[in-house]
């Protein structure tokens, strides 16, 4: 199974995450498409998969990271490592974060692991007291817009990523001030 969601991460950065195709997929993975059925039900169950594969790389990623034991300090790290992560393959960047296929929506257990990814944050903004779960939304958010603008205006510089640690800045601040 490992090997066919790997050859649909290559199709998907190809021809986009909505363009695979299962009849290629399967040609590229030296069997015939009804055979593909016997691993995935359907091609939302193929997307289900590879959701959760590109979860697990996320958290294998936020593993190796080294964050600050001062929690503003690691929102930020962890934050701009996020984006890293997201900008370095459109494909996986598109499916985990932008959710761009029609009608597909992730099992409860792949989202799960979407959420574990996120629960990191959420820790580290409890830390530099920010726990407000509308505060921490909006965190995401801006972490989120930031990604999007990236991909969309200047997809292999840092134009918008580089303002992470000032919003972040401003996020908690306000955060902060507001709890007063």
């Amino acid at each position: 199974m490992a090997t066919i969601v790997a050859a649909a991460w290559q199709l998907a950065r190809d021809h986009g995450i909505a363009g695979i195709s299962l009849r290629t997929l399967a040609s590229s993975v030296g069997m015939r498409q009804p055979s593909l059925y016997e691993y995935f039900a359907s091609k939302d169950a193929l997307y289900d998969a590879m959701f959760a594969d590109g979860n697990r790389q996320l958290l294998a990623r936020i593993e190796a990271w080294d964050l600050s034991t001062e929690p503003r300090a690691a929102m930020k790290t962890f934050v701009r490592e996020w984006l890293v992560f997201a900008m370095e393959d459109p494909a996986r960047c598109e499916l985990l974060f932008q959710r761009h296929v029609p009608g597909f929506s992730p099992s409860p257990e792949s989202y799960a692991l979407a959420e574990a990814a996120l629960s990191p944050l959420v820790e580290l903004a409890a830390g530099a007291g920010v726990t407000d779960p509308g505060d921490v939304d909006c965190i995401v958010a801006v972490a989120a817009g930031l990604m999007d603008a990236q991909v969309a205006n200047d997809p292999t510089g840092d134009r918008w990523i580089r303002h992470t640690d000032r919003l972040i800045d401003l996020l908690v601040d306000d955060a902060l001030k507001r709890s007063i």
